[in-house]
């Protein structure tokens, strides 16, 4: 979708926007959600964040997802003055204006630090939000002597964006997102987030996010799809990602397959890696009961559009695997 659409449909008689979820645990669906709650949200972001009226917010992000359709929406309920740039992996490559507030995922801010000139332009945004993904901690490291705020944020299509920050830079930083105003947390009996944010969702909602609270703060562990059952322990497959971080440079990530014996086992899936190498490392670094059973090699990883673990995705590849070769369980 491109800007012209996405006004046109915004200034039309519908009280609705048609949008997309981002397919990270299966097919992206559709859901139709009110301008004035989107508006509401544009508010809550702006206020947090200090914006006035003239302030420049930079469009980088498809217009296919919340986190686009939110930044014109912000830009026309705050008065920001929009720029636009073409998405892509690299937004500042040929943008040089001075920024004021822009979003970014987790990708498109890596990317830019590779480059000097981009890394320059990217320290000099005044508020720069990142969403849509992971934040390890070699990117977070990058920004922590950035000289204006860098946040990551928590939220999802369902809650028009984010409903909560934490800083990562600056002697603030922090691995604990706080909510905005007006919106509570609260947890189900398995460890899910509970978000009642009635600016901007109606009725309560149950994430599929495993939390730990304190107070109304909470740090996210993983998704609660994403927990393999694995003889009797429960892995949440981010954890163990996050512990193999430091010692895989290949992109990998954490799936599962059925096991007779177990119910379900650990799988690394690694692009073009070396898998005995990358088991070498894994049983001198996981605990016993998180090390993988098997590893699949890919040519890529699975990834949804917008640059997050295709999850559904990766299991189908395991499990064709599997008929092709066989198990071939390591230990």
């Amino acid at each position: 979708m491109d800007l012209e659409s996405f006004l046109a449909e915004w200034n039309n008689d519908s009280p609705t926007v048609l949008v997309h979820t981002s397919g990270s645990t299966g097919t992206p669906k559709p859901m139709q959600v009110e301008k004035q709650r989107m508006e509401a949200s544009a508010r809550i972001t702006c206020s947090f964040l200090g914006l006035r009226a003239g302030d420049t917010a930079l469009l980088c992000m498809p217009l296919d997802y919340i986190a686009g359709k939110m930044m014109v929406v912000r830009a026309l309920t705050c008065n920001l003055r929009l720029s636009c740039v073409l998405p892509s992996g690299h937004p500042l490559s040929d943008f040089t204006e001075p920024v004021d507030f822009a979003a970014m995922v987790p990708l498109q801010v890596y990317n830019s630090l590779q480059v000097a000139a981009e890394r320059e332009r990217l320290r000099q945004i005044r508020h720069l939000i990142i969403g849509g993904g992971a934040i390890d901690e070699s990117l977070q490291a990058a920004l922590k002597d950035f000289p204006y705020a860098v946040w990551s944020t928590y939220g999802m299509t369902e809650t028009l964006s984010h409903i909560a920050l934490r800083r990562l830079n600056g002697p603030t930083s922090t691995d604990w997102y706080t909510p905005f105003d007006g919106i509570r947390v609260s947890q189900t009996s398995e460890g899910c987030l509970v978000i009642d944010a009635p600016a901007v969702h109606e009725g309560t909602l149950v994430t599929n996010d495993m939390v730990e609270l304190d107070g109304q703060r909470f740090r996210v562990l993983g998704r609660k799809d994403n927990v393999i059952c694995s003889g009797g322990i429960k892995i949440q497959a981010e954890e163990v990602e996050h512990m193999l971080h430091a010692h895989i440079t290949n992109p990998y990530l954490i799936t599962r397959a059925k096991d007779e014996r177990l119910g379900q086992q650990v799988v690394l899936m690694i692009e073009r890696g070396d898998a005995d190498e990358a088991m070498r490392v894994c049983r001198q670094v996981l605990p016993k009961y998180w090390q993988p059973r098997r590893i699949v090699v890919v040519d890529r990883l699975p990834m949804t559009q917008t640059g997050k673990p295709a999850r559904a995705e990766a299991e189908k590849l395991v499990a064709e695997d599997e008929k092709r070769n066989g198990t071939h369980p390591h230990g």
